[in-house]
């Protein structure tokens, strides 16, 4: 079962190149305490989900990498093909920008539109190549510009081409501090279209892997290129296979293995920016979880903590909402990690404040024209801010 990578603007090709650089690295390191016979069925699962055919003895990554101007795209080929180990396709696309600055409105109304079936004929040739395709992993910014706008125009495409694929998004949760003036506006038409279109969003927030470079990694003078590296020892550590006691790969029956599509419900949702969070939440309640362990001393780790009925929400079992992978096969350097994947109420406030930020500035109609001349109208504001608040209570009423 294979992988398709779509890695979207500076962002998610940075991001893209760290993450197969670690799973390739990964897969060549040490095999731990698990058998040779285990190693090799690691090694092999590996290549098929994330390389493809091998081209002068190199494996080629199964990716397509798109971005608004080829600087970011020539270094991330430059920089696989310098490493001699493996190496991107010829799957690169270069979308020209006119003059409409870093606009989320443009990516998505003129640049996504006008470069569609380019990009979609790239995606469909790496498809082809695979032997059996189990979905795509799509990177990206969630507060960039013109190319998280692409992205959720992609993302949708890729819903309506591939449907029964499953489709995830990692996206990058921006700053508190901001970036990007418009960065609130961004994130809430990201995530609202994503909402719509993608299977699952994986989040991880700047602000918390900066934290682990500076104070468990002591990092004094923090790059992108030292949150990145740490982004992609993260997805791999979740992304690569757990060869089971019973001889197969979990991943084989399902990429993520539990579920995580939770929709609002119906009824009972607040007034539009009508809901403060008023009621402090103590520990975040999980719809769902899976543990991953991997290397030493995995099969007497003690994880009764994660079976505790109160860590859930009350229509929800533990037996059902707990997951747990083991394997003897150490990741990258490590002599054994573990790797927490949560479908929570972590975000809730997060989530909550980006909403509410947006929805003063839009209030106020700050900075609307950027987006209504390029084809966004009030009411899809609007259509996000609801949509958007329904999440947020549907979370934090678990």
């Amino acid at each position: 079962m294979s992988i398709v990578t779509v890695q979207l603007g500076q962002c998610g090709n940075q991001i893209g190149f760290e993450v197969f650089d670690t799973l390739f690295s990964d897969s060549h390191s040490s095999q731990g305490l698990c058998s040779k016979r285990e190693n090799e069925a690691y090694q092999a699962s590996c290549k098929e989900r994330f390389f493809s055919e091998e081209e002068n003895g190199v494996p080629i990554a199964r990716a397509v990498l798109v971005d608004m101007e080829p600087k970011v795209i020539n270094q991330t080929l430059s920089k696989a093909a310098q490493s001699g180990r493996w190496k991107y396709g010829q799957h690169a696309y270069f979308c020209q920008k006119q003059g409409s600055g870093n606009n989320w409105a443009y990516g998505y109304s003129v640049h996504g539109p006008r470069h569609e079936e380019s990009i979609m004929n790239l995606i469909q040739k790496e498809v082809e190549k695979c032997d059996s395709l189990s979905g795509f992993f799509i990177i990206m910014s969630m507060a960039g510009g013109t190319g998280s706008g692409i992205g959720a125009f992609v993302t949708q495409n890729l819903q309506d081409h591939y449907a029964h694929s499953l489709k995830m998004n990692q996206i990058i949760w921006p700053y508190g501090t901001g970036e990007v003036i418009v960065q609130n506006y961004n994130s809430i038409l990201t995530l609202s279209h994503l909402y719509r279109s993608s299977d699952a969003l994986l989040v991880h927030e700047n602000d918390a892997v900066h934290k682990i470079c500076a104070k468990l990694m002591n990092i004094k003078q923090i790059s992108f290129s030292d949150i990145n590296q740490v982004l992609a020892h993260q997805l791999g550590s979740v992304f690569q296979p757990v060869y089971s006691a019973e001889g197969s790969f979990h991943y084989r029956r399902n990429p993520l293995g539990i579920d995580w599509q939770v929709r609002p419900p119906i009824s009972g949702l607040p007034p539009l920016g009508k809901m403060p969070l008023n009621k402090e939440l103590h520990f975040n309640t999980s719809i769902a979880n899976l543990a991953i362990l991997r290397g030493k001393d995995v099969q007497s780790a003690d994880l009764e903590g994660f079976k505790d009925p109160a860590l859930y929400t009350s229509w929800l079992e533990p037996v059902d909402a707990f997951n747990v992978w083991k394997t003897q096969r150490a990741f990258s350097k490590y002599e054994k990690s573990a790797s927490l994947v949560s479908n929570s109420q972590f975000l809730v406030k997060p989530l909550d404040m980006i909403v509410g930020k947006a929805w003063n500035m839009f209030a106020s109609k700050a900075y609307l024209h950027q987006y209504t001349k390029f084809g966004i109208e009030e009411e899809d504001f609007l259509d996000s801010f609801t949509l958007l608040e329904q999440v947020v209570a549907s979370y934090y009423n678990l």
